[in-house]
């Protein structure tokens, strides 16, 4: 069985429908058994859906260029 942890890490997959089927399996089963990882997956659709009806933005360049930059040497 998946931990909740492990649902969060593969909640993405989940929703992109990019997941195998054992996977899939074991994430429809452990949330059948939590209500804190369906809540957190309602969530996670709710914000999905909030985004995708805001505006477009066009960013300026040099923007993106420094936000790439910080995201690729990121590190936790």
């Amino acid at each position: 069985m998946l931990t909740c942890q492990q649902m969060t890490e593969l909640v993405t997959s989940y929703l992109e429908r990019d997941m195998r089927l054992w996977t899939r399996l074991r994430f429809e089963l452990h949330l059948g058994m939590c209500q804190h990882c369906r809540r957190y997956l309602r969530q996670m659709r709710e914000t999905i859906a909030a985004a995708g009806s805001l505006p477009q933005v066009e960013i300026p360049e040099d923007v993106r260029d420094e936000l790439m930059r910080r995201f690729k040497n990121w590190q936790p």
